[in-house]
């Protein structure tokens, strides 16, 4: 009900600038290509890079590559985009969680959006959620799966980790270290979603559970990934 509410409610007027707009996107053209695209990036973990290293994979990749084959995030984590994962994140606001949900749909290939076999959300510990009481994986994971019509598939937080803000590349990982359950079978290809993607230590660690519960192949996905000198 709330998704057909918010179909209704967005025609009109662009998410960002509020001017009048035409067709069913949420946001006008000239909003549109302003948007911090995340190009070029790291094709294994997204990791926005300078323009002299396009197409190259970045240094953390070649030491320690993660679980995940490639990663998909097609915005950075700034201006507008840092806006309205805050809105969603933190108020629950349903129409900037539809806006963020469909910028990921349209900053992903064709090819891509049909590549898996199931979605996994980054899953939040039980008391987190209950504190936080709004799950913004599960939010736009549940969705997306929806319309690609494939199977959500779900992990467990294993332990209550603490906050990730402030490590760096390295602590997060081992803050992570085997934080992740995933009961299987899951299908040969799986992606992983979340909102906002930083180092990709969870990611990585979520990818090591699915990997364990049969996923032969796994992509890591999320709306924005943070440039690492902000992470």
């Amino acid at each position: 009900m709330v998704d057909a509410a918010l179909r209704r409610a967005l025609p009109g007027r662009c998410a960002f600038c509020l001017s009048p707009r035409s067709g069913e996107r949420p946001w006008c053209p000239a909003c549109f290509e302003a948007l911090p695209w995340n190009l070029p990036a790291c094709p294994r973990c997204a990791e926005p890079q300078p323009d002299r290293f396009s197409g190259r994979l970045c240094g953390a990749c070649l030491r320690r590559p993660p679980a995940f084959a490639r990663a998909r995030a097609p915005l950075r984590y700034a201006d507008e985009v840092a806006w309205l994962v805050r809105r969603f994140k933190f108020q629950a606001s349903p129409r900037a969680g539809a806006v963020l949900l469909a910028l990921l749909e349209r900053g992903l290939a064709d090819e891509a959006l049909a590549w898996p076999q199931a979605i996994v959300p980054v899953p939040l510990h039980p008391r987190r959620s209950r504190t936080r009481g709004f799950d913004q994986a599960e939010w736009l994971a549940r969705r997306l799966a929806r319309r690609l019509e494939v199977p959500l598939r779900h992990g467990e937080r294993r332990r209550d980790t603490p906050s990730q803000r402030g490590l760096d590349r390295a602590e997060r990982r081992a803050n992570l270290r085997h934080g992740f359950r995933v009961t299987g079978p899951l299908p040969r290809r799986v992606a992983l979603l979340d909102d906002v993607m930083t180092t990709g230590a969870t990611l990585d660690a979520l990818g090591r559970a699915c990997r364990a519960a049969g996923a032969e192949e796994v992509e890591a996905w999320a709306v924005a990934r943070t440039p690492l000198a902000e992470a």
